[in-house]
C-alpha cells in the first residue's frame, strides 16, 4: 500500500516545502486521526520552519500549540497531587508511558498529549496505594464484577481511578505486562533501574532502555492500533535521544534479553527504520536478529503491522486494513491470556457485556 502523507512529512520533513494547501489540508487531517499534530508542531520548530508554513496551517498549529501548553499545566498540576497523596505510604511515584514522557521531557515528551497518567507499583503495596489514592478523591471508574475480577486477578494493573471532581484518570500497574501474559518481566529489575526525574525530588522514570523497551511491549504486545503511529513515534523519538548516550546501544539488546523482550524490540526496530527512518546501528539488529520470526511469519506480521501503524484515516487505508487491526487485536489478546482464558473473556465481552450495556 502507498505511504500516508504524514508519515512521508515525518520521516523527510523537506517534502512538505512544496505541498499545495489541499494536501496540508490532508496532512492536518491524518496528524488529527494519529494524535500526532503535536508531532508536527515540534517537527517544523525543531527546523525553524513554522514561519514560512502557509498562514491557515500555522493558525491550525498554534491552536494546537494552545492545547499543548495547557496540557502539560494540567499533567504538572495532578503529578503534584498524586505525589501529595502517595507521601503518607512512602511509594516511590515511577511514572510510566506519557506521563513519564512529559515528566522528564524525554523523547516524545514535548507536547505529547494523553487521557491518563500510568504510575507502578510494587505489587505488595497496590492495597496501601489505591487506598491513598481514594482518600484524596480518587474512585474506581469500572463498577462491572467481571472487568474488577479481570483486572485484579488477571491483569498488571487495577481498574482506572479517576477524581471525583477533576475527572482525571489514573492506572495503577504492577508490571508491565499482565499475570497471565506468554512473557512476565520482572518488575523489580524495572523499579530497581529507575532513575528521578531532574527537579522533581521522589519522582521517578524508568531507565532509558527500559523505557524503550516499556514502549516496545505496550505497542507490539497490545490489541489496540487506534494510536499505533503515535506510539511508533514515541519510540522513534525515545530511540533518537537515548541513542546519543553512550553505551544506549550496548545495553538495549542485553537488556531486552534479560527482560524476555526481544521479540516486541525486534519489531520496534524493524518498523522504526522501516517507516520513519530512525537511525539504529548495525551491531543491534544483528543482536536482535535471533529474535525475529520465521521467514513466512515475518511477511505477514510486516502486512499486518504495516497497515495498522498508518494513521486512522480514510485516505491510509486499503481494503486489508481492517483485517488487520482485527487480526492484530486477536493476537493482542492471545499473547496477554492463555487460550481458555482468551476464549472466556472474548465470549464475555461479545455477549454478555454488551448485552448488559444495551438494557
Amino acid at each position: 500500500m502507498s505511504q500516508a502523507l504524514l508519515l512521508t512529512v515525518l520521516r523527510a520533513p523537506d517534502t512538505a516545502r512544496g505541498m499545495t494547501l489541499a494536501e496540508w489540508d490532508l496532512l492536518l487531517r491524518q496528524a488529527t486521526s494519529a494524535q500526532l499534530t503535536p508531532a508536527l508542531v515540534r517537527l517544523f520548530d525543531d527546523l525553524q520552519q513554522t514561519a514560512s508554513l502557509p498562514a491557515p496551517v500555522r493558525a491550525h498549529l498554534e491552536w494546537a500549540r494552545v492545547r499543548m501548553a495547557r496540557h502539560a499545566g494540567a499533567v504538572r498540576f495532578e503529578l503534584q497531587r498524586i505525589q501529595a497523596a502517595l507521601a503518607g505510604s512512602q511509594v516511590p511515584l515511577l511514572l510510566l508511558k506519557g506521563a513519564a514522557y512529559s515528566a522528564a521531557q524525554v523523547g516524545p515528551g514535548h507536547g505529547r498529549l494523553f487521557s491518563d497518567i500510568d504510575i507502578m507499583v510494587p505489587k505488595a503495596r497496590l492495597a496501601d496505594v489505591e487506598a491513598a489514592l481514594m482518600l484524596h478523591g480518587w474512585v474506581s471508574s469500572n463498577h462491572d464484577a467481571y472487568d474488577q475480577r479481570y483486572y485484579r486477578q488477571w491483569m498488571h494493573e487495577i481498574p482506572p481511578l479517576q477524581h471525583m471532581r477533576r475527572h482525571s484518570v489514573i492506572d495503577v500497574h504492577h508490571a508491565i505486562l499482565p499475570e497471565t501474559a506468554r512473557v512476565r518481566p520482572d518488575p523489580a529489575l524495572l523499579r530497581g533501574a529507575a532513575v528521578e526525574v531532574p527537579g522533581l525530588p521522589g519522582v521517578q522514570i524508568l531507565a532509558p532502555a527500559d523505557m524503550v523497551l516499556h514502549s516496545a511491549v505496550h505497542l507490539f504486545y497490545d490489541g489496540e492500533f487506534d494510536k499505533g503511529l503515535r506510539d511508533l513515534v514515541d519510540l522513534h523519538r525515545l530511540l533518537t535521544q537515548f541513542g546519543a548516550i553512550p553505551g544506549f546501544w550496548d545495553t538495549l539488546p542485553a537488556r531486552a534479553l534479560e527482560l524476555q523482550l526481544a521479540r516486541p524490540m525486534f519489531y520496534a526496530l524493524r518498523y522504526t527504520t522501516l517507516l520513519l527512518g530512525t537511525a539504529v546501528p548495525g551491531h543491534v539488529v544483528q543482536a536482535l536478529r535471533a529474535a525475529a520470526p520465521n521467514g513466512l511469519l515475518m511477511a505477514l506480521m510486516d502486512a499486518l503491522f504495516v497497515r495498522a501503524l498508518q494513521p486512522m484515516h480514510a485516505s491510509c487505508t486499503d481494503a486489508f486494513s481492517s483485517v488487520a487491526r482485527t487480526l492484530l487485536y486477536i493476537r493482542g489478546n492471545w499473547l496477554r491470556m492463555p487460550p481458555t482464558l482468551l476464549a472466556r473473556h472474548l465470549f464475555h465481552k461479545a455477549f454478555i457485556t454488551k448485552s448488559d450495556t444495551s438494557v
